[in-house]
């Protein structure tokens, strides 16, 4: 019985060890990134864009948590304008600065995770005018650390963060278009 109780133990160990071993090849960074086609000019996206309030009318993350507390400072708009976030462990909390605002084209946002996990990236909105539509583009980068990587290796996160970026978008490209 002890024989086979250490030949399990054994196994495990090597199971976890590989797995660590495994994340730790993972890469240093990560970009999610997802985009739409929307019939409109980009002056009339980018006001939903730069101006954190509207996020509240598309943002896939609003509507998680209807009590969620928020709190705006800043610039109304564009460079300088703040947006902190504390809700359910479905949003977490955390700030978004918008840092660089060129309209009507380009939005990019320090983004900072307090909980459930902290962590802190960088979140960029394109808006390209390409033939008779506007490309509207989500992206979000930034440092991989050990757990991410770790938890990478179980959940496929450009997967899970890039269907709320389609989804945020797709309801952006819905009200712009009405």
């Amino acid at each position: 019985m002890l024989k086979i109780l250490a030949i399990v133990g054994t196994v495990v160990v090597v199971a976890i060890a590989a797995i660590l071993i495994y994340a730790s090849t993972k890469p240093d960074s990560f970009r999610v990134e997802r985009s739409t086609a929307v019939n409109a000019p980009p002056e009339k996206i980018f006001p939903y864009i730069e101006g954190l309030k509207r996020w509240t009318e598309w943002s896939p993350y609003e509507g998680r948590d209807p009590a969620m507390k928020r709190i705006y400072s800043g610039a109304e708009s564009g460079k300088g304008a703040v947006y902190e976030w504390d809700g359910n462990k479905n949003v977490g909390a955390g700030r978004m600065e918008i840092l660089e605002s060129t309209p009507p084209h380009k939005v990019v946002i320090k983004l900072d995770f307090l909980k459930p996990f902290e962590g802190h990236n960088t979140a960029e909105l394109t808006v390209e005018p390409k033939g008779g539509q506007t490309i509207v583009t989500w992206a979000m980068y930034g440092p991989s650390t050990f757990m991410t990587k770790l938890v990478g290796t179980f959940m496929d996160m450009d997967d899970m963060i890039g269907r709320d970026f389609a989804a945020g978008l797709a309801k952006l490209k819905a009200i712009v278009e009405k």
